[in-house]
């Protein structure tokens, strides 16, 4: 199997467990703050990377390589936790998930500056109609306006993809899984502090128990959204080209409004849909189209 296909299938994988982390989110952050969520899921999946870390006797990260960690932690472990979780107070997890449909078109262009990747103008040409596509959406269904659901989105997206094409660019020397062990440990010590303040906050203003659903979806945004799903789709981003693989994420938008309405009752209109479908096929024309790397071997996740 050529190295690219097997980047697009464990970017499939990543995309597929990713799925499920806006409407997981909107079950929390009923009852937690979005910073508790954000920040806490990170501190708790500290423990399992930190864990296999040690068992698998890794070799600490170098001062430059650290600093690539600091990036990565900024973006998957910070802006779009917390931002994604601030959104989900205000809209529908299917609409969230199409907003987030601009990240591939990011990722794209921090792959260009980190990774010196260089897709072809026909690359360009599908994943600037795809975020136009996931704009023209945004703007439909707020009545001609972005909500402030959105914005929130947009951050997350924007920052969140910066950490999601350096960490790809680090996966190539150290190996997907390492990547993301190696960022939660290494921020865990600066979120110890807020997180418990926050969790002292929320116990305070909510002293009752927390709901079985709840300490369930938020099992699911640190095991699987924090921890689990970056395996793949670190691995599967420096296999097979940031750029060329990104543009997978955009499948999320499908699966996430099913799961969305499938398990959570959430009401998808046929129109947004519509629009799914139009993004998808930006994404197939993408697809066929000539990205320039070299792709260096990696260790496998």
């Amino acid at each position: 199997m050529k190295r690219e296909t097997q980047g697009m299938l464990l970017g499939l994988i990543g995309v597929m467990i990713f799925s499920l982390t806006l409407p997981m989110t909107r079950i929390v952050v009923a009852e937690f703050s979005p910073l508790l969520n954000g920040l806490g899921r990170a501190l708790a999946a500290s423990v399992p990377a930190a864990i296999l870390l040690a068992i698998r006797r890794e070799r600490r990260p170098t001062w430059p390589q650290i600093k690539s960690l600091a990036v990565v932690s900024l973006g998957v472990i910070i802006a779009f936790p917390v931002f994604s979780a601030w959104a989900m107070k205000s809209v529908p997890a299917s609409h969230g998930a199409v907003v987030n449909g601009l990240q591939p078109l990011c990722v794209a262009i921090y792959a260009a500056w980190l990774s010196h990747e260089r897709p072809s103008r026909a690359f360009w040409a599908s994943a600037v109609a795809g975020s136009a596509i996931v704009v023209a959406f945004a703007l439909q269904a707020g009545g001609g306006a972005f909500q402030a659901g959105d914005l929130l989105m947009l951050v997350a997206v924007g920052i969140g993809a910066l950490g999601y094409a350096e960490g790809a660019r680090l996966a190539r020397q150290i190996g997907g899984w390492q990547v993301i062990c190696w960022a939660l440990v290494v921020s865990a010590p600066f979120l110890l502090v807020p997180v418990a303040w926050l969790g002292w906050e929320q116990h305070a203003a909510h002293p009752g128990p927390v709901a079985l659903k709840t300490w369930l979806a938020f099992g699911y945004v640190t095991l699987f959204s924090q921890f689990i799903g970056f395996f793949a789709w670190y691995a599967g981003l420096a296999m097979g080209g940031i750029a060329r693989v990104g543009q997978v994420q955009l499948l999320q938008i499908f699966f996430t409004m099913a799961f969305s309405a499938l398990f959570f009752g959430e009401n998808v209109t046929p129109v947004t849909w519509v629009f799914a479908a139009a993004v998808i096929a930006t994404v197939m024309l993408g697809r066929k189209a000539t990205v320039h790397t070299a792709v260096r071997p990696v260790r496998a996740a």
